[in-house]
C-alpha cells in the first residue's frame, strides 16, 4: 500500500540509499583531506566524529521538520540539494587545500568538516521523513520505524564495505564524488517529479549542475589516486635522471634513473652508512624491506653489492605500478616485490633467513602502529641471522616521545641498539629522521661513524635520552599521540 506517495519498497530504498551515501561520503572525505593534513588516527577520529554529529543532527531535525512540513513536499528537493552539496565537497576542499599547501591544516579541516556536515545532515534527515510518510497509526509505529532503521543500517554497512573494498581501490576520488552526487540528484529529481511535479525539480537540479562543473575543474593534487595515497612523480630540474616520489604532500623517495648509487635524502645515506659499515664492501646480502616507496635502497644494494637478493613488502599496488611505469623498476632474481602488509610478510619469513631488515613504512604523516611494537621487533629478530642488522627510519620532532618509545621497544628485544642522526637532533634541539640500528652482535660504531657525513653522529648510549619512555606493544601503542609530525 502506498502511503503519502511512497510505497514500502521505495521507502526502504530511500532509507538504504541515503545512509549508504553518508558512509561513502565519510570515507571519501578521509582521502580528500589526506594530501593536505595527513591521515592519522586523529584525522580519522575527527572525520568520523563529524559524520556521526551530522547523522545525529539530520535525524533530529529531519524528524522535527517532518512534523512541521509535509515530507512529500520537501523530500525530493532535499535529496537533490544534498547531491549538489556532495559535488561541492571535492572542489571546496581541494581549492582550500591547494591555496594553503604547506600550512593552514586546521583551516583545511574546518572547511572539510563544514562541507561534509551539511550534505551528511541532509541525507540523514531522509529516513525520519520517509518514516513519517509511511506511518498511518500508532499501532504500526514499531514495525515501520524498526524496519526502516534496520534497512538504513544495512545501507550504511553496504556503503562502508563497497567504498573500502571496491570504490576507492578501483575508481578516482573525483569520479566517486561525481557519481554519488549525480545519483542523489537523479533520485531526488525523480522523487520530486513523482510527489510534486516537474517544476519543483528545476532549481535544485541547476545547483547540482554547478556543483558538477566545479568538481570537474577542481585542481588535482596527484597523478595517481591509490587506495592509500595521493601519488605523483616529479622530475628534479637540477639532475637529469632525478625523480622524487610524493605520497600525499610528503617527499617519500628520491631515485636517480641513471645512477642507482646516488642517494639524495640524509636518512637514506645513513642507511647506506650503517650497511657499509657493518659488512665488507663485497659481501652480498639477503635483504628484506618493509615499505617500498621508490625502492631506492634495493637499487643501491643491487648496484653496490652484486648478488644481493632484495625482497620488498609494499602494501600499495598502485605505488608499485608507478615505480614500474615512471621509475624504471624491473623485478627479477635480485628484486622480489610483494604487495602485502609488512607485518604479515615478516610473520611468514623463515627463521634466520635474512642478513638485513629495513623498516621504512609510512602512511602519510603517520606511522603504521602495528609496525612499531615489541611483537613485530621480536619477529624481525627471529628472521635475522645471528649477525644480522635491523634498520628503522623514525621521524619525530619536538619532545621526540615516539622516537624514545621506539628506541625503548627495540632495546627490549635487541641487546645492541644505536641511533644515527644529526648532532643537534640527538641533543634534542631539533627533529627529523633518525635511523635506528639494532643487532645481536656488537654494532660497528667506528666503521659506521667513518661513513656518515660530518654533521651526523652515531650514538649507542641512549639510556639518558630515552628516560622512562614506554615500550610499545600490540596492546599499547599510542603512536599517533606520541608522534610529533613535521609541518612544512
Amino acid at each position: 500500500m502506498v502511503k503519502g506517495g511512497v510505497g514500502p519498497r521505495l521507502a526502504i530504498a530511500l532509507a538504504f540509499g541515503s545512509s549508504g551515501a553518508v558512509m561513502v561520503l565519510e570515507l571519501v572525505s578521509l582521502r580528500l583531506v589526506a594530501p593536505y593534513i595527513g591521515l592519522t588516527l586523529e584525522t580519522n577520529t575527527a572525520v568520523i566524529g563529524v559524520a556521526l554529529a551530522a547523522i545525529a543532527t539530520g535525524a533530529a531535525l529531519g524528524g522535527r521538520f517532518a512534523d512541521a512540513v509535509p515530507p512529500a513536499r520537501t523530500l525530493g528537493p532535499l535529496t537533490i540539494f544534498a547531491g549538489a552539496l556532495v559535488m561541492l565537497v571535492l572542489p571546496v576542499v581541494r581549492w582550500t587545500g591547494e591555496g594553503l599547501r604547506g600550512g593552514g591544516t586546521d583551516l583545511v579541516f574546518l572547511v572539510l568538516a563544514i562541507a561534509l556536515f551539511v550534505p551528511a545532515s541532509l541525507l540523514a534527515a531522509v529516513t525520519p521523513m520517509v518514516t513519517k510518510l509511511r506511518l498511518e497509526s500508532l499501532a504500526e509505529t514499531g514495525t515501520v520505524v524498526g524496519r526502516l532503521s534496520a534497512y538504513a543500517t544495512v545501507g550504511g554497512i553496504a556503503g562502508t564495505v563497497l567504498t573500502g573494498f571496491v570504490f576507492v581501490a578501483k575508481t578516482p576520488i573525483s569520479t566517486i564524488v561525481l557519481t554519488l552526487g549525480g545519483l542523489l540528484v537523479v533520485a531526488g529529481a525523480a522523487l520530486t517529479v513523482v510527489l510534486r511535479g516537474r517544476q519543483a525539480a528545476v532549481k535544485p537540479v541547476a545547483l547540482a549542475l554547478i556543483g558538477a562543473t566545479l568538481t570537474i575543474v577542481a585542481p588535482r593534487p596527484c597523478e595517481v589516486e591509490t587506495a592509500y595515497h595521493c601519488a605523483r612523480v616529479v622530475a628534479d630540474p637540477n639532475r637529469e635522471g632525478g625523480r622524487t616520489l610524493y605520497l600525499d604532500q610528503l617527499r617519500h623517495s628520491y631515485v636517480d634513473l641513471d645512477d642507482p648509487t646516488h642517494l639524495e635524502f640524509e636518512y637514506i645515506k645513513n642507511f647506506a652508512a650503517a650497511i657499509d659499515g657493518s659488512w665488507p664492501a663485497t659481501k652480498s646480502l639477503d635483504a628484506l624491506h618493509v615499505g617500498g616507496g621508490g625502492l631506492t635502497m634495493p637499487r643501491y644494494l643491487t648496484a653496490t653489492r652484486p648478488g644481493t637478493h632484495n625482497k620488498v613488502y609494499e602494501i600499495d599496488s598502485a605505488v608499485v605500478e608507478l615505480d614500474q611505469k615512471q621509475l624504471g623498476v624491473r623485478t627479477g632474481p635480485d628484486l622480489d616485490v610483494v604487495v602485502r602488509d609488512g607485518r604479515l610478510g615478516v610473520r611468514d619469513e623463515a627463521t634466520d633467513s635474512r642478513d638485513l631488515v629495513i623498516m621504512d613504512a609510512f602512511s602519510g604523516l603517520s606511522v603504521p602502529w602495528h609496525l612499531t611494537t615489541r611483537e613485530l621487533v621480536a619477529d624481525v629478530r627471529r628472521v635475522l641471522r645471528p649477525d644480522g642488522v635491523y634498520l628503522i627510519n623514525v621521524i619525530d620532532f619536538g619532545e621526540a616521545a615516539f622516537l624514545k618509545a621506539e628506541i625503548a621497544t627495540v632495546a627490549a628485544e635487541f641487546p645492541q641498539v644505536a641511533v644515527v642522526a644529526r648532532k643537534d637532533e640527538l641533543a634534542g634541539r631539533s627533529g627529523g629522521n633518525f635511523v635506528l640500528v639494532a643487532s645481536d652482535r656488537p654494532i660497528e660504531l667506528a666503521a659506521i661513524a667513518a661513513k656518515v657525513e660530518p654533521a651526523m653522529q652515531v650514538q649507542q648510549d641512549l639510556t639518558g635520552f630515552v628516560g622512562n619512555a614506554p615500550v610499545l606493544t600490540d596492546d599499547y601503542a599510542p603512536v599517533d599521540q606520541l608522534l610529533t609530525p613535521y609541518v612544512s
